[in-house]
This record gives C-alpha cells, structure tokens and sequence, in this order.
C-alpha cells in the first residue's frame, strides 16, 4: 500500500503546487532545480521509494529531511557517481569526434525500424513524439516494440562507440520525452495508458535503462534532470512488473528478470531486497514449468525457446553479481536448454524454423548465442557445433531427439555443407503455435531446400493477409486429407515419448508420430509419418493414411524462394546454385502434380517469412490423389551434387505396417525394414 500512497501524494503535490509554480517547457527541463520547478511531485515520489538510511546516503537523507529537494537530488546524483556498485556499466566518456553510424542516423530523424518495417514518429502538438504511433502499417505490435527502446539503446551505442555528441544529446531527450509522457504511472495492469505501459515493454525498458542510467554517469552530455527522471520511473516499471507481471510463459521470464535487474542495481530501493526473494521463487518455479526434462522450453517455438533462454540467463548472471544463491537445479535446467540451442543448430549457424519462430540471421542466431555462452560454460562440444569442427570436441552423436519436445534433428555432421533436417512429431505448444505435426524441413550443401513457411507478422496489414496462412497446415510440409487443417492441440504432455518412437543409430535416425484430428472432417482419418535419415545418404519419408471413406489428399512440399523447381513424372529437383535436391514418390500411386507460388487468390499458398514482416514467394509442390482405404506412400529425398555417392532403389514391398526396401547405395547392396509406427524393428543391412 505505501507505492500507492506515494501515488496519492503525487496527486496531491501536483494540485496543489501547479498553480503557483511558473512551468517551463519539457524540453528546457534539464538540470535539478528545473526538475524539481516543473515536476516536483516526481522528484518526491522518488526519494519515498529510497531507504535513505543506506550507508552512504547519510548527506542526501540530511538535506531531505530539511525538504531542501534540490541538494538533495545532487546529492543523491554525486552518490552513484562515486558508488563502485554496477562497475560493468561505469564507463569513460568517449573522446569527441564527428564519426557517423548511419543506423544511428536514420533514428536521429525520427524513422525507426520495427521488425523490418520503418515509419517516422510524429511529432504530437506538445513537442512529444506520439509513443502510441502504430507504424506505417497501423500494428500494434509496431507500438509495442518501439516502445522497448531498441533504436534509444542503437543511439546510445552510437554515442559509445564515436563520442559523436549528437547521439547523445538524441538519447537524453528521447528519455526525457518518453518519461514526462508516461506519466502518470497507471498503477493498473488495463491499458490506461495505451500503448506504454505494457508488461513486456516494461521489463524491456528497465534493463535498458539501468545501463543507460550508469553509463551516463560520466558523460557530460546526459542532464541531471534526465538521470533524475530515470531514479524516478524505475520504481514504476518495477513495480508493473512485481504487481502486474503474467503469471506464465516467456512472458513471465522477461518480466521478472526486468524486476530482478532494477531490484539487483538499484539496491537504494526500499522494494529492492523483496523484489529480488520474490524474483528467485517466480522464476524458479516458471523455469520448472516451463522447460520439459529434455530442455525444450514448452511453447516449443526455437525462437522462443532462446527468448526464455536469454532471460533465465541474465537472471542467473544477476543473481551471481549481487551474490544470491539459486538453487542448484536452477543451473542444471539452465544448461539443458543452452544444450538444445547447440544441438538444433543449422550447418549455418541459425535455427530451427518451427511454429512463431524466424530462421536468425546475422547475430541473432544459435552459433551467437553458443559462442557467447562458451565464456561461462566449458562444454568442448558446443564449440564443436558452433564452430563447425573447427574446435572443441566432437559429440558423440550427430543426431538428437527430443522426446518430450517429439522433435528428430538429424545432420549428417557439423560441417557447414552437412545434411540437416527436422521432424515434428511432438505437441502442439503452449503458445505461438501452428498446426504443423508431422511436418519435415531439409537442409543440404548449406542450403534450406524444403521449409516451414514462417510466421510473416502477428498484426498489421501483413498479418491480415498471412496470418492464418502462416498457422495453418497449407504452410508446412504435411498431408491435407479433404483440404482439412489439422485441429489445435495437444498443448502439451505429461510424459515423455518412449523408445518405440524413436531411434538414433550410428549409421541412421528414425522417429514417427501420427495425427487424427482434422478440422471440420467428416468420419475418422489417421495421417501416420515416419522418417528414416542415413547418415550421409538420403531420406526416406513414410506415410500411412487410415480412412473410414473416400479422400482427396495433397501431399505438400514447400521449397525455399532461392531453389528452382524442375518436374518429372513423379520427381521434383529442387536445384539450387549449391547443389540439388530431389524428391521422389516411389510408390505405384497416381498423382496430379502441381506447382503453386505467391498465390494470394482463392487461398494464401507458396509464400516464405524467414523473419517477421519479411516475406516472399516460393514454390510449394502439390502432389494430389483419391484414395478410397488405407493406402500407404513412400518418399525418397536424397541431396545431389557431383561427388554424392549413388543410389538405386531396387525393389520395394509394402506390409500392412511396414516397407522392405532393397536399395544399393555407394556401392553396397542394403535391406531396410521401414516400420509405419516402431523403431524397434526397424532394421539395416
């Protein structure tokens, strides 16, 4: 109740001081005698959120007690100027140069780019620029990400990294502006504020600004006002997050690491010391909730996966820093998802492309994220993957499945042209999900081939065009039975896949899954996929359809934008400036093949997001037949280039739950066992 009171006390200052004390402009509001004039109940509220009796203080809790603000606040400045707290933030104002970034640039006008889609703030009567201004494409989630403060933390690193002054005096303004506009803290989770004060955006904000606030410190070009302003919203941010924070998911785990970050730099809160008990049992017990035994965070999205990632890390680096203990199971889970980050990487360093995920590009990759954790965790086969052999150890497998997550990685090794592939056979995901079991992406000669389609936007006009084509079925490598997406669910599971499911072999992997709930289909059908990898040679896809009546079904295959499509009679080459990849319906069915690319009419099909509001065609291979009972299909997918070993299909025989297949391959006379639905029995020789 004391926040609140603090609050009240706001109210009441400001009405009663308003009207005899002369205001200046916002952005003339730049030393302490001007922060106190025009936003003196601000400036209050902050020095009742500080325990004034820390040592330390003692000059700062003088002046206040004689209500004297103004040397109070420079004395309270002076503190953290000489305070040796948060020393990996202290640092040395640049030399002063001219240099230019021209990202920094393009901020310093206004125009901020969100998600790859760039719009100029507009400028509000008051001076302010419009915090609740949607982008060029009206999408809230434009809003929200600006109000994160990527591009005030792009200027701000500007400034570090050329001394250039006009960044800096960009991003002291940008928070003066920010904050004065924020005010008055909602105190409520409802959106009484717009577009500012939202859980995620909060906690973004803070972990910025902690940084901000100490690094200031020591360059001139920062005012008072503007650190004063900082001391005073902190508490607020803190405060939405320990009060208002959600109570599961990723969200949860940016949230409270944002309260931990103010609470662990900040300890001249009163808050500060609960903030952080509070912060270990919620995170604790969201890390337990969150992330299956085998590491795989539950939303089951990579790209999320390394969000909840990224944040029980910094709280784990936090809690280290100030010297507060976490359970020693906190570690062990830590590491376990470090693990799967490694292990799902591509030959090229990204990720897997599954559900709300993008591919990772550039920094923003598994390979980044490994290479970093590297100077924490001495795990020798990280290196391995994450430099391509280069160094560390080997692993001792190059296959991994995932038997809570159901996802098969099979590679043929950790140089940059292997084979790569993944299969989903898990559940659906506790958030971000799309309705894709069962599907297969292949990765050959460091080239995608067959891809997820991706995510495109969750809002704006783009998401009004692919969203639910992003999420459906049609977008993944699957079979539509009479046209039908596959139904939401389940979330997730209770145990974990047994052995049956699944078997990484020296010489191969094998995992299967099956799915039997269609949206809106009439009677029962049951789609049933195995996939078979030998290693360095060729995939095999097995797919058993389980009917009460007739079907129409259309076997997907979507291909990356950059790979050419060349068609047979029932073979597709895609080729690709780095090699071929081919693939063949090896059984007796009659199939109309057909290639779609940028459709938008009468349904979205053969469009590719490797990131978010990112989008381009792609061809997606449409084989279709009828069926009138159970049939069984067999696929061969095998990657080609001028030294790839030969191979030739000799005989096949279908069994009610199994194939046998003679094939010759690099020269060797082999006899697989392709069961539909038991690795136990699969069998090579």
């Amino acid at each position: 109740m004391k926040f609140i009171k603090s609050l009240t006390v706001i109210f009441w200052i400001s009405v009663s001081l308003s009207p005899t004390t002369a205001q200046i402009h916002w952005k003339e509001v730049k030393s302490v005698e001007d922060f106190y004039q025009t936003y003196p109940e601000h400036l209050i509220f902050m020095f009742d959120q500080i325990n004034l009796d820390q040592k330390g203080l003692e000059s700062v809790k003088q002046y206040h007690d004689q209500q004297n603000y103004v040397a109070a606040s420079m004395a309270l400045l002076n503190y953290y100027k000489k305070s040796i707290t948060v020393s990996k933030y202290r640092k040395l104002q640049p030399p002063i140069s001219s240099k230019r970034i021209p990202a920094a640039d393009t901020i310093l006008s206004d125009v901020f780019e969100v998600q790859n889609v760039k719009g100029r703030i507009p400028i509000l009567k008051d001076g302010h620029r419009d915090w609740d201004y949607k982008g060029p494409n009206n999408d809230l989630e434009w809003a929200w990400l600006s109000n994160r403060h990527s591009q005030l933390y792009t200027v701000f690193k500007a400034y570090m990294e050329t001394g250039n002054p006009k960044y800096a005096e960009y991003a002291d303004e940008f928070l003066r502006d920010f904050i004065i506009k924020s005010w008055p803290y909602p105190n409520s989770k409802t959106n009484t504020k717009g577009l500012v004060w939202r859980g995620l955006e909060v906690s973004f904000r803070a972990k910025k600004w902690s940084e901000i606030f100490y690094t200031s410190l020591g360059i001139e070009y920062f005012n008072p006002a503007t650190q004063l302003m900082i001391l005073a919203s902190l508490p607020e941010h803190a405060h939405y997050n320990r009060h208002f924070h959600s109570k599961q998911g990723n969200w949860l785990t940016m949230e409270i690491s944002a309260l931990t970050c103010v609470a662990a730099y900040f300890p001249e809160y009163k808050n500060s010391a609960k903030w952080i008990n509070y912060s270990i049992d919620q995170m604790f017990a969201s890390m337990k909730k969150q992330i299956y035994p085998d590491g795989v965070q539950t939303e089951l999205a990579s790209h999320y996966h390394n969000v909840s990632l990224y944040n029980f890390e910094l709280f784990y680096d936090i809690c280290k820093e100030v010297g507060k203990t976490l359970p020693q199971e906190y570690e062990k889970i830590l590491i376990k998802m470090f693990d799967y980050t490694a292990k799902n990487m591509r030959p090229d360093g990204s990720r897997v492309l599954n559900n709300d995920s993008d591919r990772g590009n550039g920094t923003d990759n598994n390979q980044a994220i490994i290479l970093n954790t590297l100077k924490k965790f001495d795990r020798p086969d990280w290196r391995y993957i994450a430099t391509n052999g280069k160094l560390g150890s080997k692993p001792l497998q190059s296959s991994f499945f995932y038997p809570w997550a159901g996802q098969l990685i099979s590679r043929s090794g950790f140089d940059t042209q292997a084979h790569w592939s993944f299969f989903d056979v898990g559940p659906w995901g506790t958030g971000h999900q799309h309705q894709d079991k069962l599907h297969l992406s292949v990765t050959a000669f460091g080239t995608d081939f067959l891809v997820d389609s991706g995510r495109f936007a969750y809002r704006g006009s783009v998401a009004e065009r692919y969203r639910l084509y992003a999420q459906s079925s049609a977008a993944h490598n699957v079979v539509l039975i009479d046209d039908k997406n596959q139904n939401p669910g389940p979330t997730e599971v209770k145990n974990a896949l047994d052995k049956t499911h699944f078997k990484i072999h020296k010489d191969y992997d094998y995992a299967y899954g099956d799915f039997n709930d269609f949206e809106n289909l009439s009677g029962s059908a049951k789609h049933t996929r195995a996939v078979f990898y030998l290693r360095n040679g060729f995939w095999l896809v097995a797919d058993k359809i389980k009917t009460d009546r007739p079907r129409a079904l259309k076997f997907l295959w979507h291909w990356h934008p950059e790979v050419k499509i060349i068609q047979g009679e029932k073979n597709i080459k895609g080729r690709h400036k780095n090699g071929t990849l081919s693939l063949t319906a090896l059984g007796d069915q009659n199939f109309k093949i057909s290639e779609l690319r940028g459709q938008l009419e009468p349904s979205v099909q053969g469009w590719y997001s490797p990131e978010y509001n990112i989008y381009a065609p792609n061809s997606v291979t449409e084989f279709s037949t009828n069926i009138d009972q159970e049939e069984h299909f067999l696929w061969l997918i095998v990657p080609e280039s001028e030294d790839s070993p030969a191979l030739s299909i000799e005989k096949i025989i279908t069994h009610e739950d199994h194939f046998k297949i003679k094939f010759t391959f690099n020269g060797q006379k082999k006899k697989l066992v392709l069961p539909f639905e038991d690795a136990t029995k699969v069998d090579l020789n």
